[in-house]
């Protein structure tokens, strides 16, 4: 099995990359990198291709013909709405995924042809979205909301939207929203996570512990949300998300216009089995 991974140099990604390196099911590992990538240089694993790549607007020839035969990717690549400009993060957010996902759609074994073998592997794309994203108009929302819903959650649900609409049988978008992303009981990844300070790195100093024992539904720890990241990119919770996304009581799941799933934190941690 060939997985394609973005944003490998990331908190998520890093977490990512470390659950494809462990699961021996997994031929060959494609990172899409804008720069050299510290852990798949240490892992010295052949199954690894780092592709650096400038422009994620743009995909010619060159680069699918080193993914041909990838049947799921895991977006990773993403950043802060502190970090950069709104245009700046609305390119990095929305316009990235959606020009990959889109380039990617050729990238499956059915979707050259014309009447698609329904036993063939369909390609699967896995948006890391965040916990708190909405994909409710602000038009449709009460006053108070539309004054206080952050601008990531906007964008990020414009992007699931649009993800959604290119649901087809040979081509799956899903969304996932974890919440607190927690890395501090995953030292395999420390030293290649980026190093943040101030604000954020107290919020998680007085946030972690409470989060960690008592509100743990909002809970991500990277190691296990790494693996799952990469199980749903195999297809291995297909039939459980869609289940659970057309059931009454389906907490944690959305279905959206088009087809697609929203996992939730809440979602993934109960079918996974965590506590909490």
């Amino acid at each position: 099995m060939h997985l394609i991974l973005t944003g490998a140099t990331g908190l998520v990604g890093s977490a990512v990359l470390d659950a494809m390196i462990k699961t021996k099911d997994i031929t060959k590992i494609s990172i899409i990198s804008r720069r050299p990538v510290k852990m798949a240089e240490d892992a010295k694993d052949p199954r690894i291709n780092v592709i650096l790549h400038k422009d994620f607007e743009k995909y010619d020839s060159e680069l699918l013909n080193q993914l041909q035969g990838a049947t799921g990717c895991v977006w990773a690549l993403g950043i802060s709405q502190n970090a950069v400009g709104k245009e700046e993060y609305v390119k990095i957010t929305k316009d990235f995924p959606l020009a990959a996902a889109a380039s990617f759609q050729t990238l499956s074994p059915s979707s050259s042809s014309s009447s698609p073998d329904q036993n063939k592997e369909p390609f699967r794309f896995i948006y890391v979205s965040g916990e708190g994203t909405t994909t409710t108009p602000l038009s449709s929302k009460p006053l108070i909301s539309r004054l206080t819903t952050p601008w990531f959650a906007i964008i990020k649900g414009q992007a699931e939207l649009a993800l959604s609409q290119l649901s087809s049988p040979t081509f799956l978008p899903f969304s996932m929203r974890p919440a607190f992303i927690d890395a501090a009981a995953h030292p395999a990844i420390h030293p290649y996570i980026p190093k943040v300070f101030g604000l954020y790195t107290l919020s998680n100093c007085v946030l972690g512990p409470p989060i960690r024992v008592g509100y743990k539904k909002m809970w991500s720890p990277t190691e296990h949300l790494g693996k799952f990241l990469v199980e749903m990119a195999m297809g291995k919770w297909d039939k459980t998300i869609k289940k659970e996304a057309e059931a009454s009581n389906g907490k944690g799941f959305e279905k959206l216009e088009g087809g697609s799933v929203v996992v939730g934190n809440e979602g993934w941690r109960r079918i996974a089995s965590l506590e909490g």
